[in-house]
């Protein structure tokens, strides 16, 4: 399995294809205002697209550096339930992930893959923009344009599916420079005539995007908001703008089309939850700046963000300084104050997890599910805490997560300790197990399903034993995705 560092020159080739076809925003056609919907939605015929998607999202897991943040991913999960209805996916189901990138970025991926860099949400300064870029990725998704750009690429000699899945791996892991480069050089001629459908591509993104959003609550003019952001920002880098921009240009006429058809559309029930946003992007700015963390409160404060945010992230600061008694007395009175915002509580119970308070864990994650039964922050919280108390009772709760999150690695990893000290060995191998297959670390989890086998029939659990051999043969499977790329 190739690795990332001599990824081969299709790969390469590919990546400028994929980041102009994919990503966002890339000049419009015009004005039109009207389009046909070409995608058709998602259905049974898709499968292949499905499974590479996910072969991919093992491949990302392995490769790219990820941002391991329960609380924002819940957030991210939740804004796209709220698209997604709107978005003409059918019964596509979508899975997030979060890369950490300091960088502008947002990408899809075929099978129901959406992705965003931390950079997002410190470019996006309210929910509206945030909500735009996630929209119009759906869009592509729901318009299937990456089945359609492997169509018109096999035309023109170019790599299908795979490579530009491929090619988008390397973007994530922080290698796009080079692969456009080395696109630009050697495959400039091929790449302008695809660019020709990549624009068509990004308007019919564009009106799926605006729609969903006024369907879903947001306002739609917050998309050409966000594109004249862009422009501003493409104009004060000057002649080296960042990466983001090189692949996701903006014109005029793309601009002037989603304000026209922004125009003429009505919002449903208006929804924003800009406080919660603010502190979402709290914690991507404190993510971004590990080394000085308070740069992210010098920032919100900077930029008017809510006052509950910003009371918010420097609790979360005083935390990270060690004063945890004064940060969870401020959590709390936030809590208080902001009883919808289970992040809040959540975040106090995170808190104190991550001081080694694992009784004080246990407790606050515990009266939060009380009230929110499967909210996996705190769930993911308590399964920890409980590790260092009752690695019985650990195990039950994380048996749970990973049966209501199957794809979910964390869960996973938390859930193999737990078997391993609670006596279950063959399940901690199987857990193991799924946690590699998860990460695209496949032949190691085969291997483990082997040494899983041998401790469940040490244990004479026929249970497990069962268990695993189904397993076998999907792990299988996954494996021959996997070598598509």
């Amino acid at each position: 399995m190739p690795r990332l560092s001599n990824a081969p020159a299709g790969w390469t080739r590919a990546l400028a294809l994929a980041c102009a076809t994919l990503l966002i925003p890339l000049p419009g056609l015009g004005n039109e205002q009207t389009l046909p919907s070409l995608g058709g939605g998602y259905s049974s015929a898709n499968d292949e697209e499905y499974r590479l998607g996910r072969a991919w999202l093992r491949q990302f897991r392995a490769h790219a550096p990820q941002w391991q943040d329960p609380i924002t991913h819940d957030y991210l999960a939740g804004l796209i339930d709220r698209l997604a209805p709107h978005s003409q996916l059918g019964e596509l189901d979508i899975i997030a992930v979060m890369v950490d990138q300091r960088t502008l970025n947002a990408f899809a991926v075929p099978g129901g893959v959406v992705g965003i860099n931390a950079g997002l949400f410190a470019f996006a300064e309210d929910e509206g923009a945030f909500a735009s870029v996630i929209a119009h990725e759906l869009g592509h998704l729901s318009q299937r344009h990456y089945a359609r750009s492997s169509e018109r690429a096999e035309q023109t000699q170019l790599p299908a599916m795979a490579g530009m899945l491929a090619g988008m791996l390397i973007a994530a892991g922080g290698g796009g420079n080079a692969g456009i480069a080395a696109a630009m050089g050697s495959q400039a001629a091929l790449i302008q005539d695809q660019l020709t459908y990549s624009r068509r591509y990004e308007q019919e993104a564009d009106r799926v995007g605006l729609q969903a959003m006024a369907d879903a609550g947001y306002d739609p003019n917050a998309m050409a908001r966000m594109f004249r952001t862009l422009q501003r920002k493409a104009s004060l880098q000057g002649g080296t703008p960042p990466e983001f921009l090189l692949t996701h240009p903006v014109s005029e006429s793309r601009l002037s089309d989603a304000q026209s058809r922004a125009a003429q559309m009505s919002v449903a029930d208006s929804y924003s939850n800009n406080t919660l946003y603010d502190m979402v992007r709290g914690r991507a700015l404190l993510q971004i700046h590990q080394q000085s963390p308070e740069e992210a409160v010098s920032r919100l404060a900077q930029e008017d963000a809510d006052d509950t945010a910003q009371r918010y992230i420097s609790a979360l600061v005083d935390a990270r300084n060690g004063q945890v008694d004064t940060a969870l007395q401020t959590l709390d009175q936030l809590a208080d104050e902001q009883p919808d915002l289970a992040m809040l509580p959540a975040s106090a119970a995170e808190v104190a997890l991550q001081a080694r308070r694992y009784d004080e864990a246990i407790r606050r994650s515990q009266q939060l599910l009380r009230l929110m039964p499967n909210y996996l922050p705190a769930q993911l919280v308590l399964g920890e805490a409980q590790l260092q108390r009752d690695p019985d009772a650990a195990y039950d709760v994380l048996r749970d997560v990973t049966a209501q999150h199957p794809d979910n690695p964390q869960g996973f990893n938390l859930l193999a300790e737990a078997a391993g000290r609670s006596g279950r060995s063959g399940w901690g191998h199987l857990a193991r197990a799924e946690y590699l297959q998860l990460t695209g670390r496949m032949d190691s989890g085969i291997r483990q399903l082997a040494i899983a086998e041998d401790a469940a029939e040490r244990e004479n659990d026929r249970q497990a034993l069962a268990r695993i051999e189904r397993r076998r043969e999907d792990f299988m499977d996954y494996r021959e995705a996997l070598e598509d790329f």
